[in-house]
C-alpha cells in the first residue's frame, strides 16, 4: 500500500480500501464511483500540489490529498 499523496502524473493505482476516517467523506468517495478494486490515472496536480485532478471510470475528479487519505492504494 501507498499514499495518494506519493502519485505523480501519469501513475495509475487501484483502490483496495478505505483507512478508518470520517464515515461521510467515505460515503462521498463511493457514491464518486472511488470503491474498492477501481482503477484509477493521476492526470495533473496543481501548481502547489493541491489538489490532483484523477480520470476513474472515464470521469475526471480533483481532490484533495488530505482527503484522499482515507483511500488504500497500490500502485500499479
Amino acid at each position: 500500500m501507498i499514499s495518494f499523496a506519493s502519485l505523480k502524473p501519469g501513475d495509475q493505482g487501484k483502490i483496495c480500501g478505505f483507512f478508518p476516517g470520517d464515515l461521510v467523506y467515505r460515503q462521498k468517495l463511493l457514491a464518486m464511483g472511488l470503491t474498492p478494486n477501481t482503477i484509477f490515472q493521476v492526470i495533473r496536480q496543481a501548481p502547489l500540489g493541491d489538489p490532483v485532478q484523477i480520470r476513474v471510470r472515464q470521469v475526471d475528479l480533483c481532490l484533495r490529498k488530505s482527503e484522499a487519505a482515507i483511500l488504500q492504494i497500490e500502485k500499479l
